[in-house]
């Protein structure tokens, strides 16, 4: 799967994404990234990628041709793609999402910067994406984080295909179980009796009742919104 990325600091996410899981699919080719410097797409001695604010405002808005050339560019050598603005105007990501994203070959991540993009930068957008609802100073993390999401559930990047698969929200909306491992105990902690007995079915009922009670106790409005 390629993942593309068009930001002014392209090094940020080339530190994000140079250990782990990711870094290991980049070995394997599991993954492929590609790291493009907005500027390079911007007119003038400066390279300038933003401007004031029409209508007047704090701050710099982010011009829309370099995203527009940069879109292009990387549409033409790769024969197309799905083109993602991380915004905090936009959905917020959660599992489906990202299982639904996994299924393209190539993800074209746009991150902007200062206070925002200039909005006809969304007419070659086929998403708006975002975090959470706060506000961070770019895109440059939430597409790390999306890549990260995404990368994991692309075939042969876990060692393990189960650890997706019990994964939080990957069995509906409900939290993954607890997890533990040596010492048996703790500081007068002890792991669950159940976890030691290698009775498979009954740590696999453990897992799924602790999962639901957990997700009723911390996140009481993900079952909320199943009703």
């Amino acid at each position: 799967m390629i993942f593309d990325v068009l930001t002014i600091f392209p090094e940020i996410l080339e530190g994000l994404l140079n250990r782990g899981v990711i870094a290991q699919a980049r070995k394997k080719g599991r993954i492929n990234l590609g790291l493009w410097d907005l500027r390079d797409f911007a007119e003038g001695p400066h390279r300038n990628v933003d401007d004031r604010p029409y209508g007047g405002g704090p701050g710099m808005v982010m011009k829309p041709e370099p995203f527009y050339r940069g879109v292009r560019a990387i549409k033409s050598g790769r024969g197309g793609g799905r083109v993602i603005l991380l915004s905090s105007r936009g959905k917020l990501i959660d599992q489906s999402k990202l299982e639904d994203l996994v299924s393209e070959d190539n993800l074209i991540l746009l991150a902007g910067r200062y206070e925002g993009v200039d909005e006809r930068v969304t007419e070659i957008c086929d998403d708006r994406l975002s975090l959470g609802d706060f506000v961070l100073s770019g895109g440059e993390v939430p597409a790390a984080a999306l890549i990260e999401g995404v990368g994991r559930l692309v075939d042969g990047v876990l060692g393990n295909e189960r650890s997706a698969a019990t994964d939080s929200f990957s069995n509906g909306d409900v939290l993954g179980p607890p997890q533990y491992t040596r010492p048996r105990e703790f500081e007068g902690m002890e792991v669950p009796e159940v976890l030691l007995s290698g009775d498979h079915e009954k740590v696999d009922r453990f897992r799924k009742e602790k999962a639901l009670r957990d997700t009723e106790k911390l996140r009481p409005d993900l079952l909320e919104e199943e009703e």
